[in-house]
């Protein structure tokens, strides 16, 4: 049954619109990156791109950790308990930081063995060494500021997030323009300038919401001695009960994406290239569906919290309908801006014409991702079962997607193309699992914080 309730659609577009102009801003980041870094060198594109699969690990894992977080700390939220949550937050914070000091001690201390784990071109290599030993020390201010947003995000404050990207986006323009062409008496340092950048983005991005909630957030009070103090065994307990399947799920499609990497990365420095043009469009584009995903984890945790069982389904059936459109708009965007978006670099012909290819591969499978994605991730992980993406992505990718790409690639030579549909294709195969689990109301837990 459609909900008639103004207010939620009011608080679903607010979260979802919020949140996906945040994670836009964040992309503009990574976009503006690879078009400095592509007219730059396409070789330095290339070795970015696979240093940036270091990073999207950390992102999958700590995003694990802080939806962890966003789904206990919002049943508090719905109740008017926040006493908890300074406790989840501090088992969340513990977390990504340990994970940020494993990646950035194996990206630091063994750069050249990571990257040989993606690709064999030494060109590619020496490139994202460079970019490799100054970018990891970002990872621990990521991981910080990652779980303090998520933590506000529970409580429905979302927009100090978009000014922090904001921030962060005009500091790495900025810099990138004068570090890696040598502007403004800056030294031409090429893909270390890009990372130098990067780095002190992601400062200023943890001292804008560390000032934001030290002095301006009312909600959740969170101050430094909330990280420091030795956190309740029922925090841990609860955090891990609930947060372990997701952290899980992080890893093993993080590392998933890399294995995807390596592929492509084995097929030459052409695919390479033109994966990381298109799949940063997408990411771009994209951003409306993740915002959706994020907004009904906080909306459904909330309401469970409210004891609203009734409306929590209704609320469900109607947010797939809104995930379709927003996927027929995505598709559409992608297919639509394809040209425009590779105006903006400087590749070869062989490349440009592979990233073309593989945007319209894209343009399909979008759908699919708009759907399937916040269903499984904002509304079954939502509502309380936060174990079924985990075993999910593990049959899709494990067992049907990476297989196939691998033997498309290496035994059958069928060509990047062909490979980067097979890796696309559990997008639209997720959706037949997406409608019969969260139609079944199954899902719908109660959850100890």
């Amino acid at each position: 049954m459609i909900t008639r309730d103004r207010d939620f659609y009011k608080r679903f577009f607010t979260l979802t619109l919020t949140i996906a102009l945040q994670n836009l801003i964040t992309f503009s980041v990574n976009l503006a990156d690879n078009v400095m870094i592509g007219a730059y060198s396409e070789t330095a594109l290339a070795g970015v791109a696979l240093v940036n699969q270091i990073q999207f690990l950390l992102q999958m894992i700590v995003g694990g950790a802080c939806e962890a977080v966003v789904i206990l700390a919002s049943r508090a939220w719905g109740r008017r308990d926040l006493s908890p949550v300074a406790g989840i937050a501090n088992v969340g914070m513990r977390f990504s930081l340990s994970v940020a000091t494993l990646l950035f001690a194996a990206a630091f201390f063994f750069p050249h063995f990571t990257l040989t784990l993606l690709t064999d071109d030494p060109a590619v290599i020496s490139e994202g060494m460079l970019y490799l030993r100054i970018v990891c020390f970002s990872y621990f201010f990521y991981a910080a500021s990652a779980v303090l947003l998520a933590s506000l995000r529970s409580v429905e404050t979302v927009r100090i997030g978009l000014w922090v990207s904001l921030t962060a986006l005009a500091v790495n323009v900025v810099l990138n323009w004068c570090l890696i062409y040598g502007r403004l008496g800056f030294p031409r340092l090429g893909v270390e300038g890009a990372a130098i950048a990067t780095v002190t983005a992601r400062i200023v991005e943890l001292l804008v919401v560390t000032v934001y909630c030290r002095f301006f957030d009312r909600r959740l009070n969170l101050r430094l001695r909330d990280f420091l103090r030795k956190t309740p065994l029922a925090s841990v307990k609860s955090f891990f009960k609930v947060g372990w399947p997701m952290m899980a799920s992080g890893s093993t499609w993080g590392i998933a994406m890399g294995i995807q990497s390596s592929i492509l990365g084995h097929m030459g420095q052409a695919a390479i290239a033109a994966s990381s043009v298109s799949g940063t469009l997408f990411s771009m584009v994209s951003v409306v569906a993740y915002g959706s995903a994020n907004g009904t984890s906080v909306l459904i945790g909330k309401t469970i919290g409210e004891g609203r069982i009734a409306d929590v389904k209704s609320y469900a059936q109607t947010v797939q309908l809104l995930y379709l459109g927003i996927g027929l708009c995505t598709g559409m965007t992608i297919f639509l801006l394809r040209d425009v978006m590779l105006s903006f670099y400087s590749l070869t012909p062989e490349t440009l014409a592979l990233a073309r290819r593989f945007m319209l591969v894209l343009s399909i499978t979008s759908i699919g991702t708009s759907y399937q994605m916040p269903s499984l991730c904002g509304i079954v992980r939502g509502g309380g079962q936060t174990d079924f993406v985990l075993y999910n992505d593990l049959i899709f990718m494990w067992l049907i997607v990476l297989p196939i790409s691998a033997l498309s690639a290496f035994v059958w030579k069928l060509g990047p193309l062909v490979v980067f549909a097979c890796l696309k294709s559990d997008q639209i195969l997720k959706c037949f699992v997406a409608v019969v689990k969260v139609n079944r109301f199954r899902w719908i837990k109660k959850v100890e914080v």
